[in-house]
């Protein structure tokens, strides 16, 4: 892989993404619908040499293809907003893969657990039996489906499912992002879920390395690939750790399903993830076993050091 483009790069997962491949020494686009956000990496990464930007809809196949068309791979990071995933997930799908088809291309599609749905084993493969429950389940394995269309005779895409995801670029992107950033910012913090329940979470420079060795790997395309993190860990662990490393501790409350819906009369995005309360109580936890027979060993930064790093680095940007 000698160039690559970021849909989305401004995103969680597209700035891990985009860190990992300026480290790599590979020659990357920046594709962002906002110029400021754009100009705002160039100018936080150095304006380094090997990476441009490229301000465009992700929506319009039209300006992926004129964008996409000197890469070698595309990582598709882009994402809708949570409470609007059931009406624009697909056509974001539809978009990328027309433009991709059209010139031939590999992709890589960022995405998550909701197409496994509930849990059948303790540690859930690629094989694991896709029958999801909840409305944003089905979007998401209609979206696959889509991936995988035979419709895209000329597209090598491939899937990388990450579960609940932290580290500094994570932001509000993630529900343990919301944590994270009011521990760091010394504020009392709401927790999506009981505090007690064991919980998988990858940490985001850990994903970056798995999803760049997989996408340079011809063999890894026209496949699902887990992306897990480095075990489990409660809530109340997790919060214990980012608390000292914040050096304060402000209340974190738990948020239920009770509380979520009331907050969810005035909040949109808090109210949709209400269906998805499952995943806290019993939650999925992804088998990288796939991923070692085909790559090696899976990255695992420990809660401790890569929880710490995230509230250091977000303590500097307040």
């Amino acid at each position: 892989m000698k160039k690559a483009i970021v849909l989305g790069a401004t995103g969680g997962t597209g700035l891990a993404i985009l860190h990992e491949l300026l480290n790599r020494g590979i020659e990357t686009i920046a594709f962002g619908r906002s110029s400021d956000r754009l100009q705002q990496l160039q100018a936080s990464l150095g304006q380094p040499k090997h990476l441009s930007v490229y301000k465009g809809d992700v929506f319009d196949p039209h300006q992926v293809s004129a964008a996409v068309k000197d890469a070698d791979v595309i990582f598709q990071c882009a994402a809708v907003p949570y409470h609007e995933m059931e009406a624009r997930q697909l056509p974001l799908g539809e978009s990328v893969m027309e433009a991709v088809n059209r010139l031939g291309k590999k992709i890589v599609i960022i995405d998550g657990i909701y197409p496994y749905g509930k849990a059948l084993t303790p540690l859930v493969n690629e094989e694991h039996p896709k029958n999801p429950h909840t409305r944003k389940g089905k979007v998401k394995l209609e979206f696959e489906n889509l991936i995988f269309s035979s419709r895209w005779d000329h597209a090598r895409p491939m899937i990388a499912r990450l579960p609940d995801y932290y580290g500094p670029t994570a932001n509000k992107s993630s529900y343990l992002g919301l944590t994270i950033e009011a521990v760091a910012a010394g504020k009392p913090a709401i927790f999506i879920g009981g505090l007690n329940v064991p919980r998988e979470y990858v940490y985001l420079p850990d994903a970056a390395v798995m999803i760049v060795e997989l996408a340079s790997l011809e063999e890894a395309y026209g496949q699902n690939w887990n992306i897990p993190g480095a075990g489990v860990i409660s809530g109340k662990k997790l919060v214990q750790i980012a608390q000292k490393a914040s050096g304060k501790i402000k209340p974190v409350f738990p948020l239920r399903k009770t509380a979520l819906r009331l907050i969810g009369l005035f909040n949109p995005v808090i109210r949709e993830i209400v269906e998805m309360l499952y995943l806290t109580q019993t939650p999925v936890v992804l088998d990288g076993s796939k991923y070692e027979r085909v790559v090696g060993a899976i990255p695992k930064t420990p809660f401790e050091t890569g929880i710490t790093d995230t509230i250091l680095a977000l303590k500097k940007c307040q």
